[in-house]
């Protein structure tokens, strides 16, 4: 009797030990999914999460707020968003060839926009503003290029015209290379990938990272979709304004020795008689 007793008991326990993981289980995900999304519907808004969650979140809302961007403002020569997120206020600064157009009549389009990324990502209002910001040179900008090339294809230009303007362009706002890749069916029913390449191009190691500037589009013509991708790769500005300010690890630089320094010789005594 007290065998069935202990073991009656021990079921029961083990039985209270496995509820209480599954309900703390499913609180645990459903209070994780529940941070997730709000901390990805708005950024500004400080919510106790795992580092992980917040790095994807951040993730998710860069890359969609930069496609929204990218389709919005594609003739407006859009090259890219920086994010700056503060306590109070979150900051978006939209870089384009074109900041007049982005602003729009009397700053009427940017409010518009401000408005629907507002709308879209749940921010409250004055919880967010947007900022334009003007490419200098816009042959060193990957996206400005394969937007460019884009609208060139779209309009019936030839491909090798098309891809040498832009490869010309490029040289000669003072990239030290680029290359660009057009894939799809060109001109035959056979789809085939035509690669138009000038000056230095780098594809490996760290500095691949820093001194390629890469951008790829998709052209949606009448026998099908065409891929575009346009790399160029930056030069050495020092000041770190046109390129980056880290110089490339194979450069060498040879200083001019320096002037040999000659010992002050002391002035000869009067010799004593």
């Amino acid at each position: 009797c007290s065998t069935r007793s202990d073991s009656a008991e021990l079921e029961e326990r083990a039985e209270a030990v496995r509820r209480g993981r599954d309900g703390e289980g499913r609180t645990g995900r459903e209070g994780g999914r529940k941070k997730v999304l709000g901390k990805g519907s708005n950024m500004a808004n400080a919510v106790r999460m795992s580092k992980k969650r917040k790095f994807v979140a951040d993730g998710v809302f860069y890359s969609e707020l930069s496609e929204l961007l990218a389709r919005e403002l594609a003739e407006d020569g859009y090259s890219g968003v920086e994010v700056r997120v503060t306590p109070v206020l979150t900051k978006v600064v939209i870089r384009a060839t074109r900041t007049r157009s982005v602003l729009g009549e009397d700053g009427r389009r940017i409010r518009e926009l401000t408005a629907i990324v507002q709308k879209r990502f749940g921010f409250k209002s004055g919880g967010v503003e947007l900022y334009a910001e003007k490419v200098d040179k816009r042959g060193l900008c990957a996206m400005a290029q394969a937007e460019s090339l884009r609208y060139k294809l779209l309009g019936g230009l030839a491909v090798r015209r098309a891809c040498y303007g832009v490869l010309r362009y490029v040289m000669e706002e003072g990239a030290k290379g680029c290359e660009v890749s057009v894939s799809g069916k060109l001109r035959a029913q056979r789809a085939k990938t035509m690669k138009f390449m000038d000056g230095y191009m780098i594809s490996t190691g760290h500095p691949k990272d820093i001194y390629i500037e890469k951008a790829t589009r998709h052209v949606l013509m009448r026998q099908g979709v065409i891929g575009l991708m346009v790399k160029i790769m930056l030069p050495h500005d020092p000041e770190g304004k046109f390129g980056p300010r880290t110089p490339m690890p194979d450069v060498i630089t040879v200083l001019e020795p320096k002037e040999p320094i000659v010992p002050h010789q002391p002035v000869p005594s009067a010799t004593m008689v």
